[in-house]
């Protein structure tokens, strides 16, 4: 599996649309701001042709200690979900 850290995709950006890397990382900066401010306001967010982030809530359960076996409480939380679109 292949992972590409933001400053490769920095990187990739600047070169593909020759633009210095400085404006590359605004755009991607400003993009995952758009994303996370949206989900966080409990929105929906689709970029057709590539996936959608939703927010999600788990609600509180038991679980258990790996190392010990003890049962323990684990808070109720949202999450974000994203699922791949091609």
């Amino acid at each position: 599996m292949a992972t590409i850290s933001k400053t490769n995709l920095v990187d990739s950006v600047s070169v593909n649309e020759g633009i210095t890397k400085a404006d590359a990382k605004r755009i991607i900066d400003s993009l995952f701001d758009a994303i996370k401010n949206e989900v966080a306001n409990g929105n929906t967010v689709t970029v057709v042709g590539f996936g959608s982030w939703t927010t999600t809530h788990r609600p509180a359960r038991k679980g258990r200690n790996p190392q010990t076996g003890a049962e323990i409480d684990i808070a109720a939380k949202d999450v974000v979900k994203h699922k791949v679109k091609f």
